[in-house]
């Protein structure tokens, strides 16, 4: 297939092999997507490449062997995809990778994307960033149709972000940021949560997201893929586990968290700060399920179709996709794949660990 037209809009060649991604806001949406426990899939989770420009040490080995390209689905095969899945129900997509503004392209697949946004087929289009190339794309995204980014943010000392991240630079992160306040875009702040690393800096951190006004989400490690995360800990990456109910209790001397409703759609489960009036997220999937309320999926930037991030099941939709312009056949799979859904996650199970890395699953 050939790549995007300069525009950002789909080619003919697009177009006329797949009427669900020119028109999605016209034509009437297939049967919603439920799975065997009563769920109703609204929520898509969308990597566009493994490829990233850091190498957090909890999430990918300095020396990565990326995808071949010929793997990677085209940006006009992800759009298709998020057609068919908005068709199929989805009211949410969020971008993600590796680090999807790393992608050739990436700027040009979101403006098509937003088509779906201004046309009322989708609810919301975001992304999930590491901030590092915000400056350049900030405005871009906002003119797009996004309105919001989470961006990766574990500390905001300049040394231990560089230890993290083994190539990163805080200042660069930090100057992104401000380009998407700027530009109008919501950010809300993730952070996971190391134990011994970056757990002494979680009141600088809810301070900070309170004076900039950013919503902050703590994250528990979660057991996934073979990252090498020494030197930073000994032989067990998962040394390094902050169960969040204990940095809760720690947060508690400080600032007094009241219940919030407030909800994105993810996992999150939000406190408001009363000091600040921020709010501040806990994602806990080891050590408190979230599952019974998943409405998530999440589709690789080589077609694979996760159905539960902690499990190893997942389903091909690069080669029906490739087979031809049945768009049908690909949404039979997608309905097929669904009714495989697990109930929850294997995390807390002994050996629940997923060889499959964050990187390659998308965030």
């Amino acid at each position: 297939m050939a790549e995007f037209q300069e525009t950002g809009a789909p080619t003919a060649a697009t177009a006329a092999g797949n009427g669900a991604a020119t028109a999605a806001g016209t034509r009437a949406p297939a049967m919603p997507l439920i799975d065997p426990f009563g769920r109703r899939l609204s929520y898509l989770r969308l990597s566009l490449t493994d490829r990233c420009n850091l190498r957090c040490r909890y999430c990918m080995v300095e020396e990565m062997d990326f995808l071949p390209r010929a793997d990677v689905l085209t940006l006009e095969e992800i759009d298709r995809l998020a057609g068919l899945f908005i068709r199929l129900g989805t009211s949410r997509i969020r971008l993600t990778g590796g680090e999807p503004l790393v992608r050739a392209g990436a700027m040009e697949l979101v403006r098509s994307l937003g088509r779906h946004v201004r046309s009322g087929a989708l609810e919301e289009l975001t992304l999930t960033t590491n901030g590092t190339m915000l400056y350049k794309h900030a405005a871009g995204l906002r003119e797009a149709g996004v309105r919001r980014v989470n961006v990766s943010l574990d500390t905001l000392d300049p040394h231990k972000f560089r230890a993290i991240t083994r190539w990163g630079k805080l200042d660069k992160v930090l100057g992104g940021i401000d380009a998407a306040r700027d530009a109008g875009l919501v950010v809300k702040i993730n952070m996971v949560a190391l134990k011994g690393v970056n757990d002494d800096e979680v009141h600088r951190m809810v301070a900070w997201c309170g004076e900039q006004g950013f919503d902050l989400t703590f994250i528990e490690l979660m057991p996934m893929g073979d990252t090498g995360f020494a030197p930073l800990d000994g032989p067990d990456p998962q040394d390094r586990f902050l169960p969040l109910a204990r940095l809760r209790t720690e947060l508690e001397t400080r600032w007094n968290l009241e219940p919030s409703g407030h909800r994105t759609g993810g996992p999150a489960r939000y406190m408001r700060v009363k000091e600040t009036g921020g709010r501040i997220g806990f994602i806990t999937p080891l050590t408190h399920g979230f599952c019974d309320g998943c409405t998530r999926v999440r589709l690789t930037c080589s077609g694979s179709l996760c159905l539960c991030l902690g499990q190893e099941d997942a389903v091909d939709l690069r080669t029906p996709l490739r087979r031809g312009d049945d768009d049908g056949q690909v949404m039979a799979v997608v309905r097929d794949a669904i009714r495989r859904k697990p109930k929850g996650h294997g995390f807390a199970r002994p050996g629940g660990a997923v060889r499959r890395a964050i990187s390659v699953t998308g965030g």
